[in-house]
């Protein structure tokens, strides 16, 4: 009877056994890998267009700007050690992608179909956020129902996914600086109406405007609402940490990455986002006017709808063509 113990790495499947690590000659510092990559993902404007919205009376700026803001801080902070730096430093450690890493806690069954299949599944959920949201965008600039660009958006997104991703690689440090400049625009035009905005009369309007609105959140309801709205968003791109941070050179690469990809990128997008809101009800040009298209739309509180607001209508529908 044979005692010999059969090898370990013949039971593993061929995808883990000839995984192999990323070399050091391939890494690059924090400002070229972790950081773009995650300032992209919240330079979106779909994560940071209601930044301010709730149905509750005020919504996050039921207490001031200031409590927004520290609510934002939180949650940057929460979603950079929480939820990114471990599975960051565990890609830059390995130099192994998050299917490969995630076999260590599910094995190599749950390896792949936790991190592997689900993740990938997620993406589908994603491609379904990006195709509402920029087709509705895309609507208010040309004379095509939104439901016909959901579906012609859908086709074209998975093709490039599948057969353009390289193209769209070539260009794609260079995309989010035009939702950047569109933030710092509205924020150059409204920031006249911050020292003026007063959250008591906010609140007054929201409630004329919608008499059936929820009582406005308290203090501990506004930090749990950004937490939530932040944290939600942010999930899933910290556990790509992993595939992100894994061409990192060392620890201090992965810290500064997410502090400047994630913590900075956070507070500055849904931040202006939060202080557009702000300096528009503040506003006595701006303030009425979001107020009078308000009665249309409901009360205004998301920062993409303050774009006509802002500028003139022309220009609006240009902006919001280049935010899709």
């Amino acid at each position: 009877m044979s005692n010999e113990v059969k090898p370990i790495s013949s039971e593993l499947p061929s995808y883990i056994t000839s995984a192999v690590p990323l070399g050091t000659d391939k890494r690059a510092p924090w400002f070229k890998n972790v950081a773009p990559t995650y300032a992209g993902i919240f330079l979106w404007f779909v994560f940071w267009q209601d930044a301010a919205k709730t149905p509750n009376l005020g919504g996050a700026l039921s207490h001031g700007v200031g409590l927004a803001l520290f609510g934002l801080v939180l949650a940057a902070l929460v979603c950079h050690f929480l939820f990114y730096l471990v599975p960051g430093l565990l890609g830059m450690k390995t130099g192994l992608p998050l299917y490969i890493v995630g076999t260590s806690t599910f094995g190599a069954k749950g390896g792949f179909l936790m991190p592997g299949f689900l993740m990938g599944v997620l993406q589908f959920g994603w491609l379904g956020v990006n195709t509402y949201f920029s087709s509705v965008a895309l609507a208010a600039m040309i004379p095509v129902p939104a439901k016909l660009i959901m579906v012609v958006w859908g086709i074209l997104a998975a093709f490039v996914g599948l057969k353009g991703i390289q193209y769209v690689a070539r260009v794609s440090t260079y995309l989010p600086l035009i939702p950047l400049a569109i933030l710092l625009l509205m924020l150059f035009r409204s920031i006249g109406g911050l020292g003026e905005f007063d959250p008591g009369k906010l609140i007054a309007a929201h409630q004329a405007a919608v008499p059936a609105a929820p009582a406005a959140l308290g203090t501990v309801g506004v930090l749990a609402f950004l937490l939530t709205y932040v944290v939600g968003f942010f999930a899933t791109a910290g556990a790509a940490g992993v595939d992100i941070a894994m061409s990192t050179r060392n620890e201090k690469d992965v810290n500064l990455g997410g502090l400047v990809g994630i913590a900075l990128a956070t507070l500055v997008t849904a931040g202006i986002s939060v202080l557009v809101v702000a300096g528009v009800y503040g506003s006595s040009v701006y303030g009425p006017r979001a107020l009078d298209v308000g009665k249309s739309k409901g009360f205004i509180l998301d920062s993409f709808n303050m774009i006509p607001i802002l500028v003139s209508t022309a220009k609006a529908k240009w902006l919001m063509f280049l935010l899709a």
